[in-house]
Parts: C-alpha cells; sequence; structure tokens
C-alpha cells in the first residue's frame, strides 16, 4: 500500500505543479482539478515534494549544505562563494507556496479528509511556514491565499503563530480521529505525527529563546516534562524514504549527471580531528588511491582554484546518502536531546547538561550506525565542558545536521556556533555570511507595496541581513 501511494502521488506532480505562476487567488481553485480529490493521494504527494524541497537544490545543496560547510562546490563554484541572485531561491518559494501548502490547504478544506487528515496537513503546513521563515524571515502568513496581494507577518508573529498551530494540531491528532492512508513519513502512525509537533514546537522555542527567554523557558520547561511525548528514540525519526528512479533522492539523481560537490574540508578536518567514527559513514574515500584518507574539498574558492584541489583526491558525500532510496531526514532524535542540553546549560530548564549532551551524541552515532559512543565521549575535545557549552553543543549538533542543510544553517546562525570561516573567494565583504536567501524577484513585481513594507520592517533584501532570530550579540 505505501509504494501504491508513492505513484499515485507521482502521477499527481503534473498537475501540482501546472499553476505555480498563477496569481495567489487562484492557487486554490483549479478548474482541472477533481472537486475533492483524496487526501492519501494528496498527503503523498505533499511529502515527496516537501523531501525534494528540503533535500534538493536550491534549499539544500546549492546553498545551505554549503554555507554550514558540510559540502563544498568543485564545479561552478559561485553559490559556494555567496555569489546568488534574487532568482537564486525563486523554486524554494514557489515550491512552497504553490505546491506545499495549497495541497496542504486542499486536505484540509476536503470533505473526504477526517480529523486525522486534517491535523496532520495541520503540522505540516506549520513545518512548511517554519522553513520558509527561517529562510527568507518576513513572509506571508495570515493572509496567504486570502489575498492576491498578501501581507507579510513578520518573523516573530509567525514564530508565535506556529507554536499555537502546533499545539493545536497535536491535540487535534487522537487514536478515534480517524484512519490516515499515503503516509510516506510515519506510515500512517498517529502517534508519531503527535512527537513530531510537539518536537517542532521545541525547535521553535529555541529560536525564539534569545528575544524571549521566559515563554521559551515555558514552552521547554513543560516539553520536558513530559519527554516521551516528544520524538524519544531514532525510531521515531521524521523522515521520507524515497523510491528508484525516477522517484528517487535528489542527491542521488544530482550525482548521477554531474559531480559538483565534495564533502567540505571543514567537516572532514574536524571529525579526524576528534577521530569520529562518522567521517566514514559522511564521505567515501577519494577515488585518486594514492590519497589514503578521507580529505576535503576548500569552501568558497573560485572556479580555477576549486579545479585544482584534484576532483579524484576529494572525498564525495558517502554512498549511505547517494543511494536511490536514501531518506530525506526531518527531524530526529539527537536534535530532541542537543535542544535539552542546551536549554539546561541556559537554565531554561532544571535538567543535567551533560548528560543530556551524552545521550545526544550517542542518538547521532546509533542514528549513522555506529553503536557506541562511550570512547569517543571520554576524549578531552568532545566531552561537555559547561564553561562552552555553546561551543561543544554547536559542534556536535552540527555535526549530527550533516545532510539536513537548511536546519543546519537555522541552528548554526540561531547558536552562533561552530565558528566558521568564509572561503577566500566570497562575494561578501570580508568577514561576512549569508544570514538569509533573497526574496524572488517576483515578489518585487506583482506584491511590491508588501514586499517594501517588509523591507522597512527586516531590513534591506540582502544576504547579510540578519532575521529576527538570529541576534547579533549572543553573549555566549
Amino acid at each position: 500500500m505505501k509504494r501504491t501511494y508513492f505513484s499515485i502521488a507521482i502521477l499527481l506532480l503534473g498537475l501540482t505543479f501546472v499553476s505555480c505562476d498563477d496569481e495567489l487567488a487562484d492557487i486554490n481553485k483549479n478548474p482541472n482539478a477533481t472537486e475533492n480529490p483524496q487526501p492519501a493521494y494528496l498527503l503523498s504527494a505533499v511529502e515527496y515534494h516537501a523531501a525534494n524541497l528540503y533535500w534538493g537544490d536550491a534549499t539544500s545543496y546549492n546553498s545551505t549544505l554549503l554555507w554550514v560547510q558540510h559540502w563544498a562546490k568543485i564545479q561552478y563554484t559561485e553559490p559556494d562563494c555567496y555569489n546568488v541572485t534574487n532568482t537564486s531561491f525563486t523554486s524554494t518559494w514557489n515550491t512552497a507556496y504553490s505546491s506545499l501548502l495549497t495541497d496542504l490547504s486542499t486536505i484540509q478544506q476536503s470533505e473526504l479528509a477526517n480529523q486525522n487528515f486534517r491535523a496532520i496537513a495541520q503540522v505540516l503546513q506549520a513545518w512548511t511556514f517554519l522553513q520558509l521563515t527561517n529562510l527568507y524571515g518576513d513572509i506571508p502568513y495570515t493572509e496567504y491565499a486570502k489575498s492576491v496581494t498578501p501581507a507579510y507577518d513578520s518573523q516573530e508573529d509567525v514564530l508565535r503563530g506556529l507554536l499555537a498551530e502546533l499545539d493545536d494540531a497535536q491535540e487535534k491528532l487522537q487514536p478515534d480521529g480517524g484512519a490516515v492512508e499515503g503516509d510516506l513519513i510515519f506510515n500512517n502512525d498517529i502517534s508519531k505525527w503527535k512527537k513530531f509537533a510537539r518536537s517542532l514546537r521545541l525547535r521553535i522555542a529555541l529560536e525564539i529563546a534569545d528575544r524571549d527567554a521566559t515563554t521559551a523557558g515555558t514552552i521547554i520547561t513543560s516539553l520536558y516534562n513530559d519527554r516521551p511525548s516528544l520524538i524519544s528514540s531514532n525510531g521515531d525519526n521524521a523522515q521520507f524514504n524515497f523510491a528508484t528512479s525516477p522517484q528517487w533522492n535528489p542527491w542521488a539523481s544530482a550525482f548521477a549527471s554531474r559531480d559538483d560537490q565534495r564533502v567540505s574540508k571543514t567537516l572532514v578536518d574536524k571529525l579526524l580531528e576528534l577521530n569520529d567514527p562518522r567521517l566514514a559513514v559522511f564521505a567515501q574515500l577519494p577515488q585518486d588511491e594514492t590519497v589514503s584518507n578521507y580529505a576535503g574539498a576548500a569552501n568558497g574558492l573560485n572556479a580555477d582554484a576549486a579545479n585544482n584541489q584534484g576532483f579524484y583526491r576529494l572525498s564525495r558525500p558517502g554512498s549511505r546518502f547517494l543511494a536511490d532510496e536514501s531518506p530525506a531526514v526531518f527531524f530526529t532524535y539527537a536534535e530532541v536531546l542537543f535542544a535539552f542540553a542546551e536549554a539546561a546549560a541556559r537554565g531554561l530548564i532544571n535538567a543535567d547538561a551533560a548528560a543530556l549532551y551524552n545521550e545526544g551524541v550517542t542518538a547521532s552515532f546509533q542514528q549513522f550506525g555506529i553503536t557506541d559512543a562511550a570512547d569517543y565521549l571520554k576524549q578531552s575535545s568532545v566531552a561537555y565542558d559547561a564553561s562552552a557549552w555553546a561551543e561543544r553543543i554547536g559542534w556536535q549538533k552540527w555535526i549530527a545536521f550533516y545532510g539536513q542543510g537548511p536546519d543546519a544553517y537555522t541552528d548554526w546562525r540561531r547558536l552562533g556556533y561552530p565558528k566558521l570561516q568564509p572561503g577566500p573567494n566570497s562575494a561578501l565583504a570580508t568577514g561576512e555570511f549569508p544570514r538569509r536567501f533573497f526574496y524572488p524577484s517576483t515578489e518585487q513585481s506583482l506584491n511590491g507595496d508588501n514586499y517594501n513594507n517588509a523591507v522597512v520592517h527586516q531590513g534591506a533584501d540582502e544576504l547579510t541581513t540578519r532575521l529576527w532570530f538570529d541576534v547579533e550579540n549572543k553573549n555566549r
């Protein structure tokens, strides 16, 4: 049954994207669509599109995976040098608004959807808006699909609104709320959707902690006191498993036809320094057999310098990540544990930060098939240090986030660790990093007044403009 819905979802791809450029007033009304499409089919399609959005080109391997220095470019290095434009991220914006949010709204309004279908759609809707606001900042939220020219909400209002939406959704997810089908993330398990919703609230609570520690602490304390209600093992991890070509993992697809990326030197060197066994999972040995160890590519080089490193002398991503059916991972048990460890270190909850940190590292090891982290954690360079909690948690969470480019990028900006260095051929001013995506150029032409209002409120539509959660002086 699971693959049946996956196949049907792929058949819906054409229908889903036909009206991508329609005006907002028409997005939710496709004259060629079924009046009441089966929610199971739509759910499969949405999950597939979400996985491709999160794991794909514009949002991941040609932007955020490079900017957090998990990967580096060895050809066509412009995005690794931050040489991008306001058309570079249009597909991220359009896919989220015109495909994901439209179909999720259709599920919620469908006469054929039961309470649990609608609540799952509400969770995925919150996840989609969270990705958008963490990449762009102020976005259309409360007026989305209600106006041809929707106003932008501040990032603060979006994040606070999503906290409420997720709380409402997890309350609606109930055993007696009706059976669901077509769910390729949790295989129709309502209890795991509740855990995912609550775990997303934990993520957002940390995002607002530098602005509103009181609210963040209240939410995180409540969640910590009911830890089994969140993702509480690697078996609960939120992920989408792809199929074989042509419904394959976008990384597999990219490497089947191109050879533009390698694992970053920043990541490889850090894992070698820490004697970290995850390196053998994250990277492959170079194809040049004269190179006996893993070797990363430097970030932010011009094309000639990148090429001169030697394509075959550098490590490609691990085969685990390049297989056709490799999953797109959205949220893990390790992230939950690291979030609680940080909350304890900051005094937001009464808990043992060191124990939670150790559990987070262990969960990450186990996620990647390594059973024992005990010896690794005994190293002085790894062991938890309360006087440098942000640095220790920052490095280990950054490692555990490998592959999850958009959320690794958000967490790196939010926490301020690890301390990365821009490449030598950066298109930005010395020492500057991208802090956000450009708005699409279509927003200026089609929704100009609201776009201009957002720029006045948030700051210039530039890569270096900090978002609301990204506090400049974090005092850590």
